[in-house]
């Protein structure tokens, strides 16, 4: 009889803690545990500044992202940028697996404005 006492005990506790649970906060959500989105010139910085620092390219002095440059080279548009952005070509690296599609526009916009002002 006490050991049926008790577990009927231990239950109705069991489950006052269960219900209780329910009632606290989840804690960090997915959309918390983003990282913020970074500013088109910091993410210039961290991805391209390696070899276009200034808007120059410290590995092919012809491929700079100068406007100039770029017109010659067949990239004119903020979606061309994009593109080069996402696909690489010829020793530059692809960045699709590496930026979101937001922040590869982010750069491309960025990129097109500074060829427009000649990197000042």
């Amino acid at each position: 009889m006490m050991v049926r006492s008790l577990l009927k005990f231990g239950l109705c506790l069991l489950a006052v803690l269960c219900s209780g649970l329910l009632w606290l906060p989840l804690g960090a959500t997915a959309g918390d545990l983003q990282e913020p989105e970074a500013s088109a010139p910091a993410l210039f910085e961290t991805h391209c500044a390696g070899c276009h620092v200034g808007g120059g390219n410290i590995v092919r002095r012809r491929k700079t992202l100068k406007q100039r440059a770029l017109e010659r080279n067949g990239v004119d548009s903020v979606a061309a940028i994009a593109n080069l952005i996402t696909n690489g070509k010829g020793i530059m690296s692809a960045y699709r697996d590496r930026l979101t599609a937001a922040e590869i526009d982010q750069l491309a916009q960025y990129v097109w404005q500074q060829a427009q002002d000649d990197w000042q």
